[in-house]
């Protein structure tokens, strides 16, 4: 019987840039907020690099934020504060 190849724990190389994605209710405290939010997890965060894109109605708004990955912890930390958040709706 073959060896079968190691699997790795992670499929990011770490360190990274990483982008997330995440979709909210239009509210003129979202970007500042979830910037907080981001900044907690990646003091380095750039919040000018933040890009926002509203829905076609106006009512949602994505943003994308590419965070410094240094590790699995880090990026679980950070879904897991960002899909808690009660302005959030879904993160990617």
């Amino acid at each position: 019987m073959a060896d079968l190849p190691e699997i790795p724990d992670s499929l990011i190389e770490y360190p990274s840039d990483f982008p997330i994605k995440v979709m909210g209710a239009h509210h003129p405290d979202f970007v500042a907020v979830l910037t907080e939010v981001v900044l907690r997890h990646d003091p380095g965060f750039d919040p000018g690099s933040v890009e926002k894109r509203p829905s076609s109605g106006g009512n949602y708004v994505g943003l994308t934020f590419i965070v410094r990955a240094t590790s699995r912890e880090q990026l679980d930390a950070l879904y897991r504060e960002l899909t808690s958040h009660p302005m959030v709706k879904y993160v990617l």
